[in-house]
């Protein structure tokens, strides 16, 4: 459950931004908005307490340059478990009493998170007042929704919202709360988030509990760069904040993203994970298994189920459940299934949890077999996609999933399966990884063996087939006829963190991303500058993404480019102070020498749960903190201007460790 209102508090309809109060990717709130005798109000002050809970501090009337009000309104809410409250309290500052009418209009038009520009919904809205309380209803078939409204104060209630006429005395306040709950009855009248182990969220003092608890657990960060220190604090909180209970054990996984990403989504959950791994391993075990709990067992053209496969998207709405968006589960991802392995060996190195690998083999050995029988649409032993859902089915089905992603240096789009380069990089990753579990802790040295001799010439292949030697750097893919997809863009970067690139080709590799044709002096863009396609506000053709650059730079400190790792770690963490800490999904990839701060991107998710956990990464990258058996290594390459960093208690097999590092 989210909101999202204006700077006042107030919810007003609106077909271009989400604002609204969401639950289950429904919005149940479409219209919240408060008056006092008629006039809107203007705020003083915001306080965002927590993630959960919010306070303004408000005026009636219209902004000034000097108010002198006599009268002001304090709105506290949290949000949270299926229940919004709304605590408003109204202050006479004055030496005389003061009659107000205070109003509220209440409304909701029940659109999916998925069509909030283009609402129209299928099913009955009505609404009625009972005993009190407001109640707002939606029916389509035997689904219904209900949100009931109600006060803790005597009101007037109608069919769009309610009115307190009150009396407030010499310097006296008057308040009242408003409690919204939320219904969701299917077929058998029983609320489906019932369903959702452990669904009601504890008070706002258990959730703040749980936050100090989330907070200290994690390393605790001493340096020198405000910057870095902003963000690292806003990562974890955001992390925290993104949180929910997603399978039948009750543990943890997180959404993706606000607004628009506000579910499980297969390939940011995994990313996250492994960006978090240093910080916050516990996360991982709880995204692991409802990814395996949820892994294909059948083919299903609809859902692009396959077995073996990791699902990449789960939905709640009413669109996902009657079919309308395929989401309820999709599968349309070809690096989710590779980097399941990749999590789940990476949590082992860290963590020396082999229970988890043991518990888990099944479901690894069905994701290295999925690579293989169904990854390989062409029979040449890379990892392809094609879309199998033509209607409702996501062309694109790597991180770059946009219809236009995908492209020639020359603009065209390929048709067909299309095989990117990082997915090799990943299914090599995949194939090295499963070998070193099926080695040490299956008890299978000839299955490791096997994928060993797969994944060498895995990458003797790579290395000659998708090697531009013209232009001496990694073509984007190959389409459906083999040719290079000749588009130069940071999925090459990738590549260096699988470690799938020859030594020789590394340099190369690393020149490009750095050139000015890549680097935007804040970051990575995701496509080069003079290619048909590229815009810096193009969502995959130009823009810089944080979680991208965070592999980048891991990438390059596995090939020893330092310096390099250093100099994106730094800009990347010098943009989050634009960003008040929070790096955003993505931002614009205009040239440093043209802003004199990184742009805001409006279409990205902020908070993102890869953009937070990127910021963890640059720290793992400055560090040099890598896992080598029992033991952590630690091995700085910090920006000069970070200056000092010290990282305490890293959680891991090793127990509790220190790192220590100054810029250069």
């Amino acid at each position: 459950m989210f909101m999202i209102s204006d700077g006042r508090g107030d919810i007003l309809p609106s077909t271009e931004l989400p604002t609204g109060l969401f639950s289950f990717d429904m919005r149940v709130l479409s219209t919240w908005d408060l008056t006092v005798n008629g006039e809107r109000l203007t705020a003083l002050s915001i306080d965002d307490l927590q993630y959960y809970e919010s306070r303004y501090f408000l005026v009636p009337g219209e902004p000034t340059h000097y108010v002198d009000a006599n009268l002001s309104v304090i709105r506290q809410r949290s949000v949270g478990g299926g229940l919004f409250l709304e605590q408003l309290t109204v202050l006479n500052h004055q030496e005389v009493p003061v009659d107000l009418r205070i109003r509220l209009d209440i409304g909701t038009d029940f659109a999916d998170i998925t069509e909030i520009a283009d609402v129209r919904k299928k099913g009955k809205l009505s609404v009625a007042v009972e005993e009190g309380s407001l109640h707002l209803h939606y029916q389509r078939d035997n689904q219904r929704r209900e949100v009931v409204v109600s006060s803790s104060a005597a009101a007037a209630v109608d069919d769009h919202g309610m009115s307190f006429d009150i009396r407030v005395g010499p310097h006296d306040a008057w308040n009242t709360t408003l409690q919204v709950v939320l219904w969701s009855r299917g077929a058998e009248g029983r609320d489906i988030r019932e369903a959702v182990p452990a669904y009601d969220t504890p008070a706002k003092v258990e959730m703040g509990k749980a936050l100090e608890e989330w907070l200290t657990a994690a390393p605790t960060l001493t340096c020198d760069s405000a910057s870095l220190d902003q963000a690292y604090h806003r990562s974890l909180t955001d992390l925290a904040a993104l949180r929910y209970r997603g399978n039948t054990r009750g543990e943890m996984t997180f959404a993706a993203g606000l607004p628009w990403l506000m579910g499980l989504f297969g390939r940011d959950a995994l990313i996250t994970c492994l960006q978090a791994l240093p910080f916050a391993p516990q996360l991982t075990p709880g995204v692991l298994h409802t990814l395996a709990d949820a892994q294909g067992s059948r083919l299903d053209d609809f859902a692009e189920e396959e077995p073996g496969k990791i699902l990449q998207e789960f939905r709640y709405g009413e669109r996902a459940g009657y079919e309308e968006i395929a989401a309820c589960p999709y599968f349309g991802g070809a690096d989710t299934t590779p980097l399941f392995v990749i999590v789940l060996d990476e949590y082992e190195r860290w963590t020396g949890d082999a229970e988890l690998a043991r518990e888990l083999e099944f479901n690894a050995r069905l994701a290295l077999d999925w690579i293989d029988e169904y990854g390989d649409i062409m029979g040449d032993g890379y990892l392809w996609y094609a879309c199998r859902n033509e209607r409702l089915g996501v062309q694109n089905q790597c991180w770059k999933d946009s219809a236009d992603g995908i492209s020639y240096h020359d603009g065209r789009l390929p048709v067909g399966p299309r095989a990117t380069c990082e997915l090799q990089g990943y299914a090599y990753d995949a194939k090295r990884r499963g070998a070193r579990l099926a080695r040490e802790i299956w008890g299978d040295p000839q299955y490791a063996d096997r994928l060993d001799r797969e994944a060498a010439e895995l990458k003797k292949r790579f290395n000659r087939d998708f090697w531009i030697s013209d232009g001496s750097y990694f073509a984007l893919g190959l389409d459906a006829d083999g040719n290079p997809i000749d588009a130069c863009a940071s999925n090459m970067g990738h590549l260096l963190w699988s470690g799938i690139v020859d030594r020789g080709k590394a340099r190369h590799v690393v020149s490009h991303l750095m050139s000015a044709r890549l680097y935007s002096g804040w970051g990575i863009r995701t496509l080069a500058d003079d290619a048909g396609r590229y815009s810096p506000v193009g969502y995959h053709n130009g823009t810089v993404w944080p979680f991208d650059n965070s592999l980048i730079a891991l990438g390059m400190r596995r090939y020893g480019f330092d310096e390099e790792a250093a100099r994106v770690a730094g800009s990347m963490i010098e943009a989050a102070r634009f960003f008040d800490g929070r790096l955003p999904g993505a931002f614009t990839g205009y040239d440093r020498t043209l802003t004199k701060y990184p742009v805001q991107f409006p279409a990205a998710c902020s908070p993102h749960s890869w953009s937070a956990g990127a910021v963890l990464m640059f720290l793992r990258v400055m560090l040099g903190l890598e896992p080598k058996g029992e033991h952590l290594i630690v091995r700085p390459h910090l920006p000069k201007d970070i200056g000092r960093i010290e990282l305490l208690d890293i959680p891991g097999r090793w127990g509790l460790v220190d790192a220590f590092g100054r810029g250069h």
